[in-house]
């Protein structure tokens, strides 16, 4: 009996992690219940030999009468989150109908206007109302964007161009998979799927490439009617193996010769639309007849057509590297892989994350592996073009969720030594300041083939100078081989964005020793570099990752200076105290020959120098922890924003609050520092204060900065959300932004003025806020109970902070002192009120901060509560 499969994959909207546990239900056309499944780990619940109708109804022009699909219903629901209906899925004989069913909060899909259920109509082919509309009519050179650019995401209009209907933004991946889906037939030879699929980017690249649609007023770049331009359907299910093939062919579109734009390639079914373009059903006659997918779009739009290949593709981070990559490969690919697979493994955690050695090994093909099984892809373990862009896709989305919720420490937070030292760094100058430029450059060089990588000695040489240049150009900086403000500020804000998908700076939770290798040698290495600046007892020590017999001897200087055990192998306590007087040494806290943390001297308004310095480092990263303590500027004068933030955080540790920082003052900053610094990265989300003006197009400053990241953050969940082009946050209210606040006012039923009041602010707020404590990238234990690596604190949201409270008041069950708190995954103020208690009565310092050791000690006493025999049992 013919048969075909639904595969349902359940997921926080934008992609950005699995959602497992979700309950899938399986409906027949007359709405009858069938099956009933429970989402795995990786969010998947397969529904397997369904029946269908025989594949030749499909293969066959001349069947009008009989459906070649079967039709069936899901109901996709999880607690808290919203339940999703899917009517009219179609299953073909032999093939695998995928549905990417992504649920919002129930809360947040509540306030908006997007519905719960999605009716997919008849598939057009069979309908007869597919193809394109005809070609347009000459349009103006000038007018035309200068390159062909592979977009990353595509605002598609729900209906024809002045029809009062939604925008929505999606992958161009998934906007050209859902075409092909909805233009044509599964069953179809490859070669006529391919010549189809190449039509349908080509002709949407045109749309893009000649501005169709934004050069005439309207506000996105193609419509999803057929007869205008080509059939898309909003939250349809599609099939995997046009999924499979537009991961391949995505980048590679149609185009005459001579010409520079992509080709309108219109195309219509043949049968009861005729057109001078490609003819749907033809191509599988063309196929059959033994036409490859070139062959067959010359056969319809003439020997003048050619294929090309796109490397411009905005958004993704490195160029497929020409070759595919496999067990035993090496390089820089192999690493970069590497890099974004671990990156993925904190929202898939069941893909495993493989070292970033550089080497293909069976960790590496196992991850790709698993990868390639949830996304659709042929799982050969095979790193080719579809699976490399496929990866980075993946890896940009959860990278821009977590960058938008300010995951681990930003680049204002000093994780390493980002300040701007104040002189511009060019040939012939040396020291500290220049190393650190090298170290960066080298770090980066390990991932980007064309960075040259200068070494790390200190000497601002040929070699720095081309490496400066080379990244200058990359970042489109002035290429003048000089570090200035600019370039230093940039290059350290990569260096981080490296760092985050490493794991940090935090203790890498291995053992280094001779022998050892990879990137936390070269990290350690660069601090045993520092001090050496700094220490006239020890040495410097070559930076190339190798831990060797030197960098042994090395380390064991290191500890003998600082009082540590001095066996030349470096676990927490030695990382952790090469970390702090490196990051002492680079950032000017401390005097030649003197360790961290030796109180200078009283400091007060008006003071200046090392000492404070230092305090101002510190209260920097207290700041990142705890939002009542502003930010100060490093810079070595105590003044009144200084004296701001010292008594801000006397308030918070109890102390006395006059201003000024003396013994205690101190020792109380270096000991909170010192206590945070080895927890790991702080995760909180950002305060959004709302703006006591409207804001308006035209406006600028920080409000408008905050709104811009506001609705970028919710245009990764709500697809409603339009922006026209990808573009970083900017403090100034421009047409794009207003684009993007008239689609938020619309989706969420407000006025749409295109001007942000302060209730709209609210609102917008409101929802980002909720979005941010349903996020799993903001600190997801992984499995439940593992310590996320990330401290913990007022404004921290997401599914640590949750499983912390249902501790708190699962020990509050048996303490009669102890206080309930709501489980609601948002670290408020009642929340460090109990966390705080339960510090004092177990010995911990009272920080109202969840570190390594709170989390350890809440986990423990937890479980052990959970051992013991309650009341009443035998």
């Amino acid at each position: 009996m013919p048969i075909g499969s639904i595969f349902v994959y359940v997921s926080v909207a934008g992609q950005a992690a699995p959602l497992p546990g979700a309950r899938v239900q399986l409906f027949s056309e007359a709405d009858v219940a069938l099956q009933s499944l429970t989402a795995d780990e990786n969010g998947l619940a397969a529904f397997d030999a369904l029946p269908a109708p025989d594949r030749q109804y499909s293969l066959s022009e001349s069947n009008t009468q009989v459906r070649p699909y079967s039709v069936y219903g899901l109901a996709v629901s999880a607690d808290g989150w919203q339940t999703r209906r899917l009517a009219g899925v179609q299953v073909f004989d032999g093939q695998q109908t995928v549905a990417r069913v992504e649920l919002l909060p129930a809360e947040v899909a509540a306030r908006g206007r997007q519905g719960d259920v999605t009716e997919i109509p008849p598939h057009a082919l069979f309908a007869g109302d597919g193809g394109t509309g005809p070609a347009p009519l000459e349009f103006d050179p000038g007018e035309v964007l200068n390159e062909v650019v592979i977009p990353r995401k595509i605002t598609v209009h729900l209906g024809r161009p002045s029809a009062n209907a939604r925008n929505v933004t999606v992958s161009f991946q998934h906007y050209i998979a859902n075409v092909a889906s909805s233009e044509v037939y599964p069953t179809w030879p490859e070669q006529a799927l391919r010549a189809n699929i190449l039509a349908q980017i080509s002709l949407a690249l045109n749309r893009i490439w000649t501005e169709w649609y934004p050069s005439r007023g309207y506000t996105f770049n193609i419509t999803g009617s057929p007869g205008v331009d080509q059939a898309y359907v909003a939250g349809r299910t599609v099939f995997a193996v046009m999924e499979r093939l537009t991961a391949e062919l995505f980048t590679t579109y149609v185009r005459r010769s001579g010409d520079r734009e992509p080709y309108y390639t219109e195309y219509c079914d043949g049968r009861t639309v005729t057109c001078p373009g490609m003819k749907q059903w033809g191509t599988v006659t063309r196929a059959k007849e033994g036409k490859n997918a070139l062959q067959i779009l010359r056969y319809y739009y003439g020997d003048r057509v050619q294929l090309v290949t796109s490397r411009n593709i905005a958004a993704i981070p490195s160029s497929y590297p020409g070759q595919s990559l496999k067990r035993g490969s090496t390089g820089t690919a192999v690493r970069i892989i590497q890099r974004q697979l671990s990156r993925i493994a904190k929202d898939y955690p069941s893909f495993g994350k493989p070292a970033v050695t550089g080497h293909f090994d069976e960790t590496t093909e196992t991850a790709v592996k698993r990868f390639q099984r949830q996304f659709g892809l042929n799982a050969d373990g095979v790193v080719g073009k579809a699976t490399w862009y496929k990866i980075s896709y993946i890896y940009v989305s959860v990278k821009d969720l977590a960058e938008l919720t300010s995951e681990g420490e930003t680049a204002e937070g000093a994780q390493s030594a980002g300040s701007w030292p104040g002189t511009v760094l060019r040939r012939g100058s040396t020291g500290s300041h220049v190393e650190q430029v090298q170290f960066w450059l080298s770090g980066l060089a390990q991932y980007d083939s064309a960075l040259p990588d200068p070494g790390v000695d200190g000497r601002f040489g040929p070699t720095t100078e081309r490496a400066v240049r080379s990244f200058q150009r990359a970042n489109a900086l002035t290429e003048d081989g000089a570090v200035g403000r600019v370039t230093w500020q940039t290059l350290y804000r990569a260096w981080v964005q490296l760092q985050s998908d490493l794991g940090g700076t935090a203790w890498p939770g291995r053992v280094l020793q001779q022998g050892a290798a990879g990137q936390e040698v070269r990290l350690l290495q660069f601090w045993l570099r520092l001090a050496a600046d700094n220490y006239t007892a020890l040495s410097p020590v070559e930076v190339d990752g190798q831990f060797s017999a030197a960098t042994t001897r090395a380390v064991q200087a290191f500890q003998t200076q600082f009082g540590l055990n001095a066996d030349g192998i470096v676990g927490r306590t030695t990382w952790n105290k090469l970390k702090e007087v490196g990051l002492a040494v680079a950032n000017d806290l401390v005097a030649p020959d003197t360790a961290p943390g030796q109180f200078p001297g009283t400091m007060r308004q008006g003071s200046s120098g090392r000492g404070v310095r230092a305090v101002q480092f510190y209260l920097r990263r207290l700041a990142a922890y705890y939002s009542n303590i502003p930010a100060v500027t490093v810079d070595g004068r105590y003044g009144a924003a200084t004296t701001r933030a010292v008594r801000a955080w006397q308030e918070q540790a109890g102390l006395t609050v006059d201003g000024t920082v003396g013994s205690l003052t101190w020792q109380s900053l270096y000991d909170a520092v010192q206590k945070l610094d080895t927890s790991g990265a702080v995760v909180r989300a950002a305060a959004l204060p709302a703006p006591k003006r409207t804001l308006k197009p035209g406006d600028s400053g920080t409000d408008v900065l905050r709104l811009n990241r506001t609705l970028l953050f919710l245009g990764q969940w709500l697809p409603d959300i339009t922006f026209l082009s990808s573009f970083a946050p900017s403090d100034t209210f421009d047409p794009e932004l207003e684009i993007a606040v008239r689609s938020a006012q619309n989706y969420f039923g407000l006025p749409e003025t295109g001007q942000v009041t302060p209730e709209d602010w609210r609102v917008f707020a409101g929802v980002a806020k909720e979005l941010f404590a349903a996020n799993p990238a903001a600190a997801a234990p992984e499995p439940d109970g593992v310590w996320p690596a990330a401290a913990l604190t007022v404004g921290s949201s997401g599914p640590a902070v949750l499983q912390v409270q249902r501790w708190l008041n699962l020990l509050a069950q048996v303490d009669q002192t102890a206080d309930f708190v709501p489980e609601t995954g948002h670290f408020d103020e009642i929340t460090r009120q109990a966390l705080e208690s339960y510090q004092l009565t177990a010995g911990l310092q009272p920080l109202g901060v969840v570190d390594a050791d709170t989390w350890q000690s809440l986990q423990s006493a937890a479980e052990q509560l959970c051992r013991e025999p309650q009341q009443g049992e035998g």
